[in-house]
């Protein structure tokens, strides 16, 4: 029998008269922001908070002016008002594409966190969710590695998070997801290294990244153990059709070292929102 999909109250934000897409698009270009610093930053080892954000080639300090989501890279024409140096479009786009899924958040219809969760507590958590995810990505991308420190965080806050979502309902429910939730994580870590070693091998090479368990174990703090495995599913079909699309483009090689990290944050993306229902019912062919 598959599981009813849950119903989760609808946003009510704590100010009245705001729109809560609107809200949460502003909030989330803001965070997006952010994210770019920590995305910049940690690969280099610098410090996230100090100094203040600054162009990366004069070093010119930025005014608050120069540091408006999207808006100040099209009055700048995107580029530095200081040296004249090209600002990537990258930023714009990771500030629009954060406000888009925080505003996704919004919508998300997780199951597995009881039948009467708080609403905004369910719209925090995707909040956190989805920007832990898309840090990890961007950075993966960009790096074929990941920083373990924010898995290991990310773990954490996803045990803590949902398990609040349980115990706001009841003590009893609160125990029963967090042990859930403590053994997907456990399961998604040994078993993505074990699929990893397995596979290496099998084929006489790195088959899988040092990170990829990693974020797995991520995943099933915040999923559960049906929503890690439904993750990793969507995961292997994007990955299947993207790289499919790549190599017959020329894109990329064979054998050409692929970032796996944003495909299973898109799959951990898409359980948060949809829940397992859909999922399930694609996977065993039921309408």
């Amino acid at each position: 029998m598959l599981p009813t999909p849950l119903v989760v109250p609808s946003l009510s934000l704590p100010w009245p008269g705001a729109e809560p897409i609107l809200v949460a698009a502003l909030l989330g270009a803001c965070v997006g922001s952010f994210l770019n610093v920590v995305v910049w930053r940690i690969p280099r080892e610098e410090s996230v908070l100090w100094p203040s954000s600054h162009c990366p080639r004069c070093g010119t300090p930025l005014s608050w002016l120069e540091n408006i989501p999207v808006l100040s890279w099209v009055g700048l024409r995107g580029r530095c008002c200081h040296c004249q140096a090209p600002i990537s479009r990258r930023y714009p786009l990771t500030e629009l594409l954060c406000a888009g899924l925080w505003v996704l958040m919004t919508m998300a219809r997780p199951d597995g966190l009881g039948p009467r969760p708080a609403g905004l507590l369910v719209v925090i958590a995707g909040w956190l969710l989805v920007s832990l995810l898309l840090v990890l990505a961007l950075i993966d991308g960009d790096q074929l590695w990941i920083p373990e420190p924010i898995c290991r965080w990310g773990v954490v806050a996803g045990w803590l998070v949902t398990a609040s979502v349980g115990w706001q309902q009841s003590a009893a429910l609160g125990r029963e997801v967090l042990g859930s939730h403590l053994l997907a994580a456990a399961l998604g870590l040994i078993g993505f290294d074990l699929l990893s070693a397995l596979g290496t091998r099998w084929l006489g090479r790195p088959a899988m990244g040092s990170g990829d368990g990693k974020v797995a174990a991520l995943l099933g703090a915040w999923l559960g153990l049906a929503g890690l495995a439904l993750a990793a599913f969507a995961a292997i079909l994007l990955a299947a059709v993207v790289g499919g699309l790549a190599l017959a483009t020329g894109a990329i090689r064979r054998q050409q070292p692929v970032p796996f990290v944003p495909f299973l944050a898109t799959g951990g993306a898409l359980l948060w929102v949809t829940g397992t229902t859909p999922w399930l019912r694609l996977v065993l062919g039921q309408v």
